[in-house]
């Protein structure tokens, strides 16, 4: 039997058999699914990931949008109440916050994107791998 090297392949020989060849690209092939599962995996981990901080910036980006409203309301209170630089101050606050809290927002909902959730990589490797297994069969 031929021996492996360092990441479990076994080296071109050009005496073997060819059942001893078909015998190895099906070993092959069954590792290299195995192999791209796993990066499937990880990646599709990562990318659940990525939508668990998108949401959680959504939800960030609601409570400072409701905060934000609160102090308007404030500001509008304390503005019909009487017309004094106590409600322009809320206001300028208020504003301040609403802007604040929609920057997260949309940042929050461009996270969690369609786009985002590709698995690009293991889609670059399977395409990858398809053209190393035509390259093969010329």
């Amino acid at each position: 039997m031929a021996e492996r090297d360092d990441i479990g392949t076994v080296p071109p020989q050009t005496d073997r058999s060819m059942s001893g060849l078909l015998s190895a690209l099906a070993r092959e092939a069954s590792r290299l699914f195995r192999q791209e599962i796993a990066l499937a995996r990880a990646e599709l981990g990562d990318k659940l990931g990525q939508l668990g901080t998108g949401a959680a910036e959504m939800i960030a980006g609601g409570f400072i949008l409701y905060g934000g409203f609160l102090v308007l309301l404030a500001a509008a209170v304390l503005g019909l109440a009487q017309v004094l630089p106590p409600w322009l101050a809320a206001v300028v606050v208020g504003v301040v916050t609403v802007l604040v809290g929609a920057g997260v927002l949309f940042k929050g909902r461009r996270d969690v994107g369609p786009r985002t959730l590709v698995p690009d990589r293991t889609l670059r490797t399977l395409r990858e791998d398809a053209e190393w297994a035509r390259e093969q069969m010329r």
